[in-house]
């Protein structure tokens, strides 16, 4: 093992007192101005020297309620310990021994809701910026690989299968690889990632970032294969022939559409398309193959993270105006507050308190504005949040010559058509037991095909659960004949 040198810290140890003195580093972005017309990475992340006075803001609580909001359960407190000592090859090693995509959840994970808003200093003040620190600390270990060596246990000659190469899928296999089973990993298009690379635009997460994940992941053994559609090039039961072992990890990518007239109109696209052509099929390249419209005004409809990437992408694809229609109020919105205030950096416009009516379009059925109406909040939901209540007579028209629809995602009934044994809930999704087991015995699931659309995060939370419980369902399988 080569000795890397200590990063140098602070002079010396702060107290308790003297950490608290320090105020919260902010994460440096490209100038609003530039990159709405580049698909360049946003945030440029913390210099080393500032992520080393962030780390030492951690107080190293005795009962660290961060490591409770984590979904995949990382010891946040250790890591940035290590950090805060300039000790990066351990801190690196903590940190990927417990997150299998480091580098992805730093970018995309929304820690102000989890971890960082139950870190003790959030009472006073504001807490400590452990998304920055884990984006920094796994960018250390992709530029130094050597310094996180390759472990995995030996192998143990059981074969799982895992459906889907998004965030579950993958972070199941690198823990099951690591703990010495033979993983294949089987995903329907031509790129591993899932939504990691279709969903999430290169301004957010450059798809170079997954590469190196995935390439990571390969490493401990790992094997992917491209272009296999389960249900269509295998069914779950040819699966379970050939392996001890199956994940389904597939995820929720069949789009909700408005149901409302016009929407078989050119120039309405839903955000699972529109994003799949720009990011994965890299229509945002004026010479690729794949044709995507370049509006002069688009309108997008939705609240959410997708709806703010749709959105984004539209500006940075020429779009004069940006307008996003959203029918409850900016406080109502699921999309995380620093994709909000890109988006409004960005000239992204709110028509809020406004629901979708009807697509309009003209005689040769391109699509020329979106009628709507105004609303008001009523009573909560089953969600929590007030409900929106139409006012009559508030109709108006937003010109417009594209409309993107954002509204989520449920289950794609192709895999499990094929698997009638499969117990589905009312809304498609697979139905598992308290191990992750559905109601076939050795199939696992996890991840949006079982918990409906949802983030990165408790995903990959999902897929190291449900790796857990694949060891030990294998571990009581008998040994495997070479």
């Amino acid at each position: 093992m080569p000795d890397f040198p200590a990063v140098p810290t602070l002079a010396k140890r702060l107290t308790p007192k003297e950490r608290l003195q320090l105020k919260r580093q902010s994460m440096p972005a490209q100038d609003a101005a530039l990159r709405r017309i580049n698909f360049s990475e946003v945030n440029l992340g913390l210099p080393e020297k500032f992520a080393l006075i962030e780390a030492d803001r951690c107080l190293q609580c005795k009962n660290p309620r961060c490591m409770e909001g984590c979904p995949v359960g990382v010891n946040i407190p250790r890591f940035l310990e290590l950090l805060s000592q300039g000790n990066l090859p351990e801190a690196a090693r903590s940190l990927l021994g417990d997150n299998a995509l480091p580098a992805i959840t730093g970018r995309v994970c929304p820690q102000e809701t989890q971890c960082e808003c139950v870190c003790v200093r959030a009472k006073k003040g504001e807490p400590v910026a452990v998304g920055h620190l884990e984006r920094f600390v796994a960018d250390w270990a992709r530029e130094h690989p050597e310094a996180v060596p390759v472990t995995v246990a030996p192998a143990t000659g059981h074969r799982v299968a895992i459906v889907g190469s998004g965030p579950a899928g993958l972070t199941a296999a690198g823990e099951l690889a690591r703990r010495g089973h033979d993983v294949t990993v089987y995903e329907a298009l031509h790129r591993p990632g899932g939504v990691l690379v279709y969903g999430i635009p290169e301004f957010r997460l450059p798809k170079q970032i997954v590469d190196q994940e995935v390439e990571r992941l390969c490493r401990y053994g790992v094997k992917i294969e491209c272009n296999v559609v389960i249900g269509r090039t295998f069914t779950v039961p040819e699966l379970q022939e050939r392996f001890d072992a199956v994940f389904i990890a597939n995820g929720a990518g069949l789009p909700v559409f408005m149901g409302i007239p016009g929407e078989n109109l050119k120039g309405v696209y839903t955000a699972n398309e529109y994003l799949t052509r720009v990011n994965l099929m890299a229509a945002f390249n004026p010479d690729a193959d794949t044709p995507v419209m370049r509006p002069r005004c688009a309108v997008v409809v939705g609240g959410g993270n997708v709806a703010m990437d749709a959105a984004r992408t539209a500006r940075r694809l020429g779009a004069d105006k940006v307008i996003i229609v959203y029918r409850r109020t900016k406080a109502e919105m699921p999309a995380r507050l620093e994709e909000l205030h890109h988006a409004e950096e960005e000239g992204i416009e709110f028509e809020l308190l406004a629901a979708p009516l009807e697509i309009l379009g003209t005689d040769r059925r391109w699509v020329s504005g979106l009628r709507c109406e105004r609303m008001r909040l009523g009573e909560p939901d089953d969600s929590g949040r007030r409900r929106p209540v139409p006012i009559p007579g508030s109709e108006f028209v937003i010109e417009c010559d594209m409309v993107v629809s954002a509204l989520g995602t449920r289950a794609n009934p192709l895999l499990t058509a094929t698997c009638p044994d499969l117990i589905l809930d009312k809304r498609g999704n697979v139905v598992i037991d308290r191990s992750g087991m559905t109601s076939v015995l050795g199939v696992f699931a996890g991840g949006d095909i079982v918990r409906g659309a949802a983030t990165v995060i408790l995903a990959m939370g999902d897929g190291k659960r449900a790796a857990r419980a694949i060891d030990q369902y294998l571990a009581a399988l008998p040994v495997p004949v070479s």
